[in-house]
């Protein structure tokens, strides 16, 4: 099988980057979500994208945001891709067309009719799809809290363009979650966490190393 890109989301504090980037994963994620406690300070964002530089891709999330976040964000992060929750086609082609980088969309999955989405997907209004649980009603987060959905779902899918999947991965089943889905790329966040918000140093070494050896 080949090998599986590994995304840490919710980077906040040097440690936990440079353990990221010691773990081979291609990407970072920095969150800008004010309810998020994973939310960065653009201070800080500017801070970590000095310190990553280009060893990592660096990846901007956010929920609905405005033309103005995504300008400074793009600015304090260096971001090299932006992960758009809750947001439809049309915004996506607008942020994809106005700001020039790849644009991530990001799928909640509650039920198998909700990867009927594969085959309509206008490929023109993102890069990459991220196939990731439906939070709970009512939650006030569109992820990171550590819901997956059924992976068997995902079997003998056909994917017309680059994409991964989120939700509920450590690094006890990462590897089981690659073999069912074939994924692409996978996406952590509360898998490598000691409390919300918190990164584990050796959890995401871990989460790496499983995803890796395959």
């Amino acid at each position: 099988m080949p090998s599986t890109l590994i995304k840490i989301c919710g980077i906040s504090t040097p440690d936990t980057l440079d353990a990221t980037i010691a773990a081979r994963a291609a990407y970072c994620g920095f969150m800008f979500f004010a309810p998020s406690p994973r939310n960065l300070a653009f201070e800080t964002a500017s801070q970590l994208a000095a310190r990553a530089s280009d060893r990592i891709g660096k990846v901007g999330v956010f929920v609905d945001p405005s033309d103005s976040l995504l300008t400074d964000a793009i600015a304090a992060g260096r971001l090299d891709a932006l992960q758009l929750h809750k947001v439809s086609a049309a915004r996506r082609a607008e942020v994809k067309q106005r700001f020039g980088l790849p644009v991530w969309a990001v799928m909640p999955i509650k039920t198998r009719g909700d990867l009927a989405c594969i085959g309509h997907l206008d490929l023109s209004t993102q890069d990459r799809v991220l196939y990731d649980a439906a939070t709970p009603k009512g939650a006030d987060l569109p992820g990171g809290m550590g819901v997956r959905f059924n992976w068997d779902w995902m079997k003998g899918l056909d994917h017309p363009y680059p994409w991964g999947l989120a939700g509920g991965l450590s690094a006890a089943n990462v590897a089981e979650a690659i073999r069912i889905t074939g994924a692409q790329l996978v996406d952590t966040s509360s898998g490598v966490e000691s409390a919300p918000g918190i990164k584990d140093v050796d959890r995401i070494a871990a989460f790496c190393e499983a995803a890796q050896n395959i």
